[in-house]
């Protein structure tokens, strides 16, 4: 399995780890690091041990290794991060609909300028979660614009810059919506930074619940993604490509669960 630096990288290879054992089943880990050059040398190196089939979580902008996988027929599973293409089996969190409900929650706060710090452009993924972002919005009769939008490059630090200028610009939000684990931190250290209350002066949500979401002050309403079900369903998957290689392509998604804290301001 080739993975990479993510909050919850422990969990998911831990519940990787139990649905293997249940089939009997042996994992070799690698750290990728989220670079693209280093996946390339980690599925060499696998494919040098004669590993059976490869559970990959892609980093950022990866197309070259997966079409790889793809043409030489290694059974592959895309983990999490799901690409915009059929021709490979994949599972990870349902992106859009967890989203959009989110931005409901806001609405029906009364928020009517809830903004959006976006992960990395070039990930499906966020595509997914900003189109999400997008579809709230409309369902709550709340126009879209531009300066509501920030992206935080799925970084802490990223997220941290695109708060300051989100906060600091005109509209100024009252809500924000968060795309991934990772900006969270970036968005509570900014906040904490300006002075701003969470969940009196700023509403904020996010998806993905790390370990500390729920121990902060206020805690973070969040969507939680099923991580054991990914786990599970990614070996189920890999193991059903490696028996019939000829099986036509799943592409699974999971709904994650809506956590109501605090950090919404109700």
């Amino acid at each position: 399995m080739a993975m990479h630096a993510n909050p919850y990288s422990g969990e998911l290879v831990r519940a990787i780890r139990r649905a293997a054992r249940r089939h009997g089943c042996e994992i070799t880990l690698a750290d990728t690091g989220d670079s693209v050059s280093e996946e390339a040398a980690v599925i060499r190196a696998l494919r040098a041990d004669r590993v059976d089939g490869v559970l990959l979580v892609p980093a950022a902008g990866d197309e070259a290794v997966i079409n790889g996988l793809v043409r030489m027929g290694v059974p592959t599973v895309l983990v999490d991060r799901m690409a915009g293409r059929n021709d490979v089996d994949q599972v990870g969190s349902e992106n859009i609909q967890a989203v959009c409900a989110l931005v409901r929650h806001l609405a029906g706060l009364r928020h009517r300028k809830i903004g959006f710090i976006s992960g990395e452009e070039d990930m499906a993924t966020h595509e997914e979660r900003a189109l999400g972002y997008r579809l709230g919005l409309g369902r709550s009769g709340i126009r879209w614009t531009s300066q509501l939008v920030a992206c935080g490059q799925s970084t802490p630090g990223g997220a941290a810059a695109a708060t300051a200028k989100l906060l600091d610009s005109w509209p100024s939000p009252t809500a924000l919506v968060v795309a991934s684990e990772a900006m969270m931190i970036g968005v509570q250290y900014e906040a904490h930074r300006l002075g701003i209350r969470i969940g009196r002066d700023l509403a904020i949500v996010g998806y993905g619940d790390m370990e500390w979401a729920g121990q902060v002050t206020p805690a973070v309403t969040t969507m939680a993604q099923p991580i054991e079900e990914i786990g599970r369903k990614a070996v189920e998957l890999l193991l059903a490509r490696i028996t019939d290689p000829e099986r036509r392509p799943e592409s699974v998604r999971l709904a994650p669960r809506f956590i109501h804290r605090q950090s919404c301001g109700c």
